[in-house]
């Protein structure tokens, strides 16, 4: 079976093929039976397996350029807060190997790509949002901290591979003062926000539409691996402003408004205010955002895997749509024109 769907070396492939060969019998594997299930921007590959009793996942992240303890660790944590997310049926970390149950076949971002009535639609991310709020009461008090100095570091990403790389614009004094300055601001703000578990990529492609009469076990959650200790808004902000579906503003501010009520109501430590939650709220979606523009670049220019550009449209967008709103961040606004030659007005772009 030829496994080699990223350029990866044929030995991990046999690698791989042999593990699975030895837990062939316990879990019923049929290794005639196997294909890619999907991928991630990071290194790891992911196939799909029949057995008797339906599909698993083989899970492949090379130890050189992975490490899978954070994903058992995390994997452990949100089973005992109750959230759907995969049962380790077999694992050999030295060899970055494991063997997982099977959510589903569709994620948010394919069903909403094939199209879903507004009820569907409706229903599945109120599903999204209660998952969020009971994922957010799960422990963080051992996860890696998101404090204000990892926020600014990550900004880096944007000047570096999005503004230099990407785009080949050259930012001035005047400029690298203005961007060091507004991300001051920016990370300030946002790490004065209670801390609780964040997922990091709580978005479409990282939840699995659950096909079965127990719906209450939407969303599967997958890609948790990075979880950290940071900002309660950091997560809804990127389910609300996702880099690869867009969603008008009115639909945006229902979501929000819904996850703030539901937060509330569990006891989660929100604003009782919904205006300053909605400031923090879109203040943490400008900061995920520039960021993503960085990693989209990097992405493509570092690692060859040019479908992210696709989305970086989409994603100056949420970002515009933040900063007109806002003084503070007009000037980088203006920056933002200029390194994406776009004509703008008194701050404003049309």
């Amino acid at each position: 079976m030829d496994l080699n769907t990223n350029n990866t070396p044929e030995p991990r492939d046999q690698a791989l093929m042999a593990w699975l060969q030895s837990q062939a019998s316990q879990h019923g594997l049929d290794l005639d039976c196997i294909s890619p299930a999907s991928s991630d921007a990071s290194f790891r590959r992911y196939f799909r397996l029949g057995t008797p009793n339906g599909t698993v996942i083989a899970m492949d992240a090379p130890p050189a350029r992975e490490n899978s303890q954070p994903f058992v660790d995390v994997t452990h944590l949100l089973q005992q807060t109750g959230l759907n997310v995969p049962h380790i049926l077999a694992q050999d970390l030295s060899q970055g190997f494991l063997l997982l149950t099977d959510l589903g076949e569709q994620t948010y971002y394919q069903a909403v790509q094939q199209g879903l009535n507004d009820a569907r639609l409706q229903s599945l991310y109120r599903d999204a949002i209660a998952a969020l709020v009971q994922m957010q009461s799960a422990s963080a008090t051992h996860l890696p901290r998101y404090d204000q100095p990892r926020l600014l570091d990550e900004l880096s990403l944007f000047s570096d591979w999005y503004v230099e790389t990407h785009r080949q614009a050259s930012l001035d004094d005047s400029e690298k003062e203005i961007l060091a300055r507004t991300f001051q601001i920016l990370t300030e703000h946002n790490a004065k926000a209670a801390t609780v578990f964040v997922h990091r990529d709580f978005h479409s492609p990282n939840l699995i539409v659950h096909t079965g009469p127990d719906t209450h076990k939407n969303p599967g959650i997958i890609d948790y691996q990075d979880a950290v200790a940071g900002p309660i808004t950091y997560d809804i902000a990127s389910l609300v402003m996702d880099a690869r579906t867009t969603w008008e503003e009115p639909q945006q501010l229902d979501w929000a408004i819904r996850y703030w009520q539901a937060a509330r109501e569990a006891g989660l430590p929100v604003d009782d205010d919904f205006a300053r939650f909605h400031v923090a709220y879109e203040w943490m979606g400008l900061q995920r955002n520039l960021r993503v523009l960085g990693v989209f670049a990097r992405l493509s220019h570092r690692d060859g895997k040019h479908h992210y550009l696709d989305h970086m449209p989409r994603v100056s967008q949420y970002i515009r749509q933040v900063a007109r709103r806002y003084d503070v961040f007009h000037p980088l606004l203006r920056i933002l024109d200029r390194v994406e030659n776009v004509q703008s007005v008194s701050g404003y772009t049309f």
